[in-house]
């Protein structure tokens, strides 16, 4: 039978309480950002940024408020009460507290060079995949399937370079999707089609007071963009901070816990404030954006037969905003993007340097549609719920510096990715396979020219 992975010990569980130790403390130091000093405008978008990369880069310890508390017999998976590892207090690895930094998991800017390039906010490599609530790992295959058996999710870290683009866009996109729902409930029993900036989301009705909501493709039925996540689940970087924080160092943000409340008991309160989560946020969103090299004549056929087989059809190669000023909210609702405004950064000055667009927004290359797609049975994960088969098309802008490839880094090629793929994307991935070689090696050579940004974040350097 399979070995489960018992996520609860037997003896008294061992937690680092927080207490006095002299000539020691806390990583993130006294010096700690508010949420006033970005909303008076008392600093720079610079100083902002600045202060979000130390953020993102400082190893948290138990005196910043690290680790989950005493373990929660009833609910050992959830964070805030997790047990560790054998008991060592610390680290448990198979269900978050898996880290000290968010450099820890993305911190490769290319992986085409030998050794590869470091920077702040890359991709992490297999070695950094995060093990999601696993209850069942059937290392030595007792089940007999010929596989290691696992009901968690492996998850490789992508990369936040060029994410404020794509924030922006999933914004306008739920403004726009939004729009459309209010537009069937004013006329009920007519069949809305869901549309934002070219891309389908299928279609809505609303009749006798009820949504129908079965024609909904590739988002929530609540039709919120949720561009982050390789699930689509969340609608900007700050709410997926939020659930890294808790999940993978067991710190919790005072806008998620209330301001002094020690939630798990560790003897820590106010542990990520609400001013270092805008900071976080804005470094992310203002990180340099991926680049393509020059498309010579060879790129260019590459880049023609890759739209002619399909592939296209979900790795949209650019889509445009209306507006170049990225805005940033707190709280955030996921249904209006406009609530509760504290900044904006105009996403086509330096350093993100986005193009402009003809109606004046800017041009993002980053080759998605940010739709959840049936990636097939091979891809599906194995946790019994029905997002298994479904992921959010992969941004492809960069592929060329950030092997490994797909959600958990399984194919150490771009050609075995693409070999991969199943599903809705199966009938483009026959028509790769039936190219001729010439042809196949000219998507190989487009794909090897969409880059990661050089030396991102340069400009914060001391």
């Amino acid at each position: 039978m399979r070995k489960a992975i018992q996520l609860w010990v037997l003896c008294m569980s061992v937690f680092i309480w927080a207490g006095d130790e002299p000539g020691e403390q806390g990583n993130l130091g006294s010096d700690r950002i508010q949420q006033e000093a970005i909303t008076s405008g008392q600093m720079s978008l610079h100083a902002i940024r600045k202060k979000g990369r130390q953020i993102f880069s400082t190893p948290f310890n138990h005196l910043d408020g690290y680790g989950d508390g005493p373990m929660d017999y009833a609910d050992p998976t959830t964070p805030g009460g997790r047990p560790t590892l054998q008991n060592n207090g610390t680290y448990l690895r198979v269900n978050g507290l898996d880290g000290q930094t968010c450099l820890d998991c993305h911190s490769i800017v290319s992986n085409a060079s030998i050794p590869a390039t470091f920077g702040v906010g890359g991709v992490g490599g297999s070695a950094a995949n995060a093990i999601a609530l696993p209850t069942e790992m059937d290392v030595d295959d007792e089940g007999g399937f010929g596989y290691a058996f696992f009901n968690g999710r492996f998850i490789n870290p992508p990369f936040l370079f060029g994410s404020g683009g794509v924030e922006l866009l999933g914004k306008e996109m739920t403004r726009d999707l939004q729009r459309l729902k209010q537009q069937a409930q004013a006329q009920p029993g007519t069949v809305v089609e869901l549309i934002s900036k070219g891309i389908h989301f299928g279609f809505i009705r609303y009749e006798n007071g009820e949504w129908d909501t079965s024609q909904v493709e590739g988002i929530d039925e609540d039709l919120v963009v949720r561009p982050f996540g390789r699930k689509g689940e969340f609608i900007s970087t700050r709410a997926f901070d939020i659930e890294a924080m808790r999940f993978h160092f067991g710190m919790q943000p005072v806008e998620f816990v209330g301001k002094d409340v020690d939630a798990d008991g560790d003897g820590v309160v106010n542990e990520i404030l609400v001013g270092e989560l805008s900071a976080l946020s804005i470094f992310n969103t203002t990180l340099n954006r991926p680049f393509e090299s020059h498309r010579s004549d060879d790129r260019q056929r590459g880049f023609d037969t890759f739209v002619a087989i399909g592939c296209a059809d979900c790795h949209s190669p650019s889509l445009e905003t209306e507006s170049r000023e990225l805005t940033y909210s707190f709280p955030e609702v996921d249904e209006d993007p406009s609530a509760n405004v504290y900044y904006s950064a105009d996403l086509s000055r330096f350093p993100t340097n986005f193009d402009r667009s003809a109606n004046g927004g800017l041009v993002v290359p980053l080759f998605s549609d940010l739709k959840r797609h049936n990636m097939g049975p091979d891809l599906a994960e194995s946790t019994g719920g029905a997002l298994d088969p479904l992921f959010i098309t992969a941004r492809l802008w960069g592929v060329a510096d950030t092997a490994p490839y797909l959600h958990d880094g399984r194919a150490q090629t771009l050609t075995r990715a693409i070999m991969l793929h199943g599903g809705e994307a199966e009938q483009a991935r026959d028509a790769f396979e039936a190219l001729p070689a010439t042809d196949r090696e000219a998507i190989l050579a487009f794909l090897r020219g969409l880059r990661t940004p050089k030396n991102p974040g340069s400009d914060l350097s001391p």
